[in-house]
């Protein structure tokens, strides 16, 4: 694009993460919100009132006919990607969707082909990559100046009651696609992939302990990454004390980030090994200049992308990677814990196509006749 080109965005969905989008695109000097759409005219509506959005519209069809936008930000359930993916590509736009991309591997391959058909870009929104300090730590494991990464913890524990089950689409296979795995934990699990690369091996396991629905509130996990790291993975919307953990330990120190939903220099810490040398630790400082994690980086640096016509950045590439990922958990969970490598999901003759899996139900006789 010109070096004076701007960003014609729109928005399709306006619940809460609506939000974050909303002000990304007017943190940038070079992109405008120029139209939304809900299911609910009304929040449409109130939504476009709130950020001097100019059209409103009452599908995705006619504002991308009226619109023709550049990019389409989509932050509906996950359900309804896949479609408004396509018609997005057939019009012309790029497209930026919120996590997860799709309820199924099947479908996230439907929204590549489709972008790589029309020449466009599929950015998903995985904003736990973003920060000074995870691009800092990822280039010094990436240089090896940590040794070799040997174990690895992930811990998403929330607290969802059943309120927030209360919604319709969620907790149901059906519509939201799989539990706290796919909606919670999947932030940390790409987060870790971000930091560590490729996985070549999966045990997992589903458990229901105490919520009313059809998914898992909690899932266990074994992964094993490519050169060895093994990590321990558990995944809960049962945990009143809530946060969002990583900790690798390598050969030379244990990295870790504790936060709930978004992290700054504060919520790292790099503890080197008793044999490393002050002079050395030192080299691994945190950056001056800081920026926390945030959709507002991730998105600068996709809208950055775009204008110069230069590939994807790291923190909205490989799409694929993590969904992945998740759906090894499903499929080894579906297999009674048995081990899923990329090969096996590759071809897996039912967990490609939706993560539906048995649940551990573990709840006492009492709570299920309640």
């Amino acid at each position: 694009m010109s070096a004076t080109a701007t960003l014609r965005c729109v928005l399709v969905g306006t619940g809460a993460v609506a939000n974050l989008h909303a002000r990304a695109v007017a943190a940038h000097p070079r992109a405008d919100l120029v139209a939304v759409t809900d299911l609910s005219r009304d929040a449409a509506d109130a939504f476009a009132a709130r950020y001097g959005i100019p059209a409103v519209y009452d599908d995705l069809d006619a504002l991308l006919a009226a619109e023709q936008p550049d990019v389409v930000l989509i932050c509906t359930p996950p359900g309804a990607h896949r479609a408004q993916t396509l018609a997005a590509f057939a019009a012309g736009a790029h497209v930026v969707v919120e996590k997860p991309p799709a309820p199924s591997l099947v479908e996230l391959d439907d929204m590549r082909a489709a972008a790589r058909d029309a020449g466009r870009q599929l950015a998903v929104v995985f904003q736990q990559r973003t920060g000074t300090a995870a691009a800092h730590v990822r280039r010094l494991l990436d240089a090896g100046a940590f040794g070799r990464p040997l174990l690895a913890q992930c811990q998403t524990l929330w607290f969802r009651d059943a309120a927030y089950f209360a919604v319709p689409w969620r907790g149901r296979w059906e519509t939201e696609g799989g539990g706290t795995t796919l909606g919670h934990g999947i932030h940390q699990l790409d987060l870790l992939a971000f930091l560590l690369g490729d996985w070549t091996r999966v045990e997992g396991r589903l458990w229901r302990l105490d919520r009313e629905t059809e998914t898992e509130d909690v899932s266990t996990a074994t992964v094993v990454f490519e050169g060895g790291v093994v990590a321990q993975v558990v995944s809960s919307t049962v945990s009143p004390r809530e946060t969002s953990s990583i900790r690798i330990d390598t050969q030379k120190a244990t990295i870790t980030v504790d936060h709930l939903y978004g992290h700054g220099h504060e919520n790292w810490a790099i503890t080197p090994a008793p044999h490393v040398s002050e002079a050395e630790a030192a080299t691994w400082a945190l950056p001056d200049l800081e920026e926390r994690s945030d959709h507002a980086p991730l998105l600068r640096d996709v809208f950055d992308a775009l204008l110069d016509g230069t590939p994807l950045p790291p923190t909205a590439d490989a799409p694929a990677r993590t969904l992945e990922l998740v759906a090894a958990i499903y499929a080894s969970a579906a297999a009674d814990g048995a081990v899923i490598t990329p090969g096996d999901l590759a071809a897996h003759p039912t967990h490609r196509r939706g993560f539906e899996s048995p649940v551990a139900d573990l709840r006492p006789a009492a709570d299920e006749e309640r």
